[in-house]
């Protein structure tokens, strides 16, 4: 392979980055223009930003990058449709004329100096890099618990994530071909990847502080994340329902034995008791089942009316070629 011939697309979701932008644009054109200089990369290779529906300046500074660099480019959705789906829109326009995509956050957190490693792994015959973090020491405590909970579970659940990697990834024009063939709705995109299979690899980097704005991802959207995750792969919640069912019935026969005792004692009101235990345990159980299957029911919903994942509203990407 002739590595100077290889085209490369870094992909870039924006959701009101306009703080960040020029730094992104600075930080990210120095490694691509190095990378060209050094014949490692095509000539024609692009950054692709991709407009996830900003309110600010966003899609104004991107076209004005555009002016500036060849290398900038960008599209712009109509509306806001979330970070995985800017991802896929981004792959799915770049995958036309690339030969490996990038997909890396605009928050400059993930470092970029990655980059020429993992484009030196598809060098070597890697389909997909994955970026890994090797400390999470940027993490609040809570944060790095949770995060290692959520892999541990996905684990058990039988989905193959890579732990400690996020959406920072070198993908191959075939790899990204492949994931584009998973037509599903409900994205999670850390858990499909390892799906498509080829030969993969690891580049470690330890991640920094987000250099401004505010993170697209506070503890309400982490945690829908992760519940998207695990419902998106694995019907495990719906099977533990029968086994929460059967504690229920053993705590509620405990609970009837002790009723039984306090009412043989004298200390209870009459029915009061039996009561309470019916409505509160059974009640509760009922609503977290009733949740949980509609939670499915939900994503069925969605995946049958087959909406487009995203419409951009425009492309200034595919008009360089």
């Amino acid at each position: 392979m002739n590595e100077d011939k290889s085209m490369l697309t870094i992909v870039v979701p924006c959701y009101n980055e306009e703080e960040v932008l020029p730094e992104t644009v600075k930080e990210l054109g120095g490694v691509l223009e190095n990378m060209i200089a050094e014949r490692k990369v095509a000539d024609n290779s692009k950054i692709l930003f991709v407009d996830d529906g900003s309110k600010d300046k966003t899609w104004s500074l991107i076209q004005k990058f555009e002016k500036e660099h060849d290398y900038i480019t960008g599209i712009k959705f109509s509306r806001n449709f979330g970070h995985q789906n800017a991802l896929v829109a981004g792959l799915t326009t770049a995958v036309n004329y690339s030969d490996m995509m990038i997909t890396i956050d605009a928050d400059l957190q993930d470092d970029i100096n990655a980059i020429p490693k993992m484009v030196q792994k598809y060098h070597e015959g890697k389909d997909i890099v994955y970026g890994v973090r090797d400390n999470r020491d940027t993490d609040t405590a809570f944060k790095r618990k949770t995060a290692l909970a959520f892999y541990d579970l996905m684990k058990k659940l039988g989905v193959d994530m890579v732990p400690n990697s996020a959406d920072y990834r070198l993908m191959s024009k075939r790899a990204v071909e492949t994931l584009l063939q998973f037509k599903e709705r409900n994205l999670f995109l850390r858990g499909m990847v390892p799906m498509v299979g080829f030969p993969s690899a690891k580049v470690y980097y330890a991640r920094k502080e987000r250099f401004a704005g505010e993170s697209k991802y506070p503890l309400k959207k982490m945690i829908k994340f992760a519940l998207d995750g695990i419902t998106s792969f694995s019907t495990a919640p719906i099977k533990l329902i029968m086994g929460l069912g059967i504690g229920v019935v053993f705590v509620g026969i405990i609970l009837l034995i002790y009723t039984l005792v306090q009412h043989c004692l004298g200390h209870v009101v009459a029915g009061w008791s039996s009561m309470m235990i019916s409505l509160w345990v059974l009640g509760g159980v009922q609503l977290i089942c009733i949740s949980m299957i509609g939670e499915y029911i939900g994503k069925i919903y969605s995946e049958v009316k087959a909406r487009p994942r995203f419409t951009i509203e425009e492309d200034d990407y595919s008009d360089k070629f």
